[in-house]
Parts: structure tokens; C-alpha cells; sequence
């Protein structure tokens, strides 16, 4: 069982602190994404297509658009994300139902079975570690990660929660 961690320090926004958080922000990254990384490999996919299954499972027939804003990258890394996940069976595009011109994302079931497990793997490790710090901790944790999303994007990311 790994160590406790100690609480902060009241002088939380000293340089020691802030890199212990950047630290534990990049390696806590690090080995959660790792944890799918197999099974992504065996699929011949890399991180930005398990992101792009991610946000297309948590929101069915989400425009094209949405999602490029979403993942923040170029119209063309998207593209060639895309392209390979519709090649592959994992992802369909239909019209839109106002905007025919639109492309709505939605996944194959081989997509949602695949993002599933992927989740699943994910839900584990996060889980495991909601559990050890305990209620409080993890609405702290959250807090954090809100206050690093700009307000701009707060609407997007909201949304995801609501379902919208």
C-alpha cells in the first residue's frame, strides 16, 4: 500500500508546493492513461483516438465542430483521428438535421464496446483512488481541476455533465 499523503502546507502557493502538485498532476496522468494504453495498442489506436471515442460516447450525434472544440486540436489531426476510427468501423457520421452540411459523430456498436472497456480500466484505477482519499478530498481534487479550466470552456465541460 502506497504512503499516506500529507496534507498540504498552510503556505500552499509556495514554489515547493505548487511543483509537488504539477508533479502529482503529471505522473497521476501518466500512469492512469497508461492504464489503457494496451489495450488501445492492440487496437493499432494512440491516446487522441481513445480521446475522441471518449467525448463521442459521452455525447451521441455530437457535431464534428463540438468535438473539435472540445479536444482543442487542428481541424486536420482531428481529421486524420477521424478518418481512421470511421475506416475502422468504430465511428459513423450521419447529416445533421437542420444542417445537412453538418456531420453528427456517433459510435458503432464495436465503438461503444470498445470505449466501454476502455472506461472500464479507467474507472478502476480512478475509483481505487477516490476510495483511499475519501469524499472531501475528491471534491477538493475537482475544485482544482475547475480552476484550471478557463470560465470560457466551463459551459462545454458542464455540458458533458448534464447530458447536454
Amino acid at each position: 500500500m502506497a504512503a499516506t499523503t500529507p496534507s498540504a502546507s498552510p503556505q500552499f502557493l509556495r514554489e515547493s508546493e505548487i511543483r509537488r502538485g504539477i508533479e502529482l498532476l503529471y505522473f497521476g496522468n501518466s500512469h492512469i492513461t497508461r492504464s489503457i494504453d494496451r489495450g488501445l495498442a492492440r487496437q493499432g489506436l494512440g491516446r487522441a483516438h481513445h480521446r475522441a471515442l471518449y467525448f463521442i460516447a459521452r455525447k451521441p450525434d455530437m457535431p464534428v465542430s463540438d468535438l473539435l472544440a472540445l479536444l482543442a486540436i487542428t481541424k486536420q489531426s482531428l481529421g486524420r483521428v477521424l478518418n481512421e476510427l470511421i475506416d475502422r468501423e468504430l465511428v459513423e457520421t450521419r447529416p445533421g438535421e437542420r444542417d445537412r452540411r453538418q456531420r453528427l459523430l456517433r459510435l458503432t456498436p464495436a465503438g461503444v464496446e470498445l470505449e466501454a472497456g476502455l472506461y472500464d480500466a479507467l474507472r478502476e484505477r480512478l475509483s481505487a483512488a477516490y476510495l483511499r482519499a475519501g469524499q472531501g478530498a475528491v471534491s477538493g481534487f475537482w475544485s482544482v481541476l475547475e480552476g484550471l479550466i478557463p470560465a470560457d470552456e466551463m459551459p462545454r465541460v458542464e455540458a458533458l455533465r448534464n447530458g447536454g
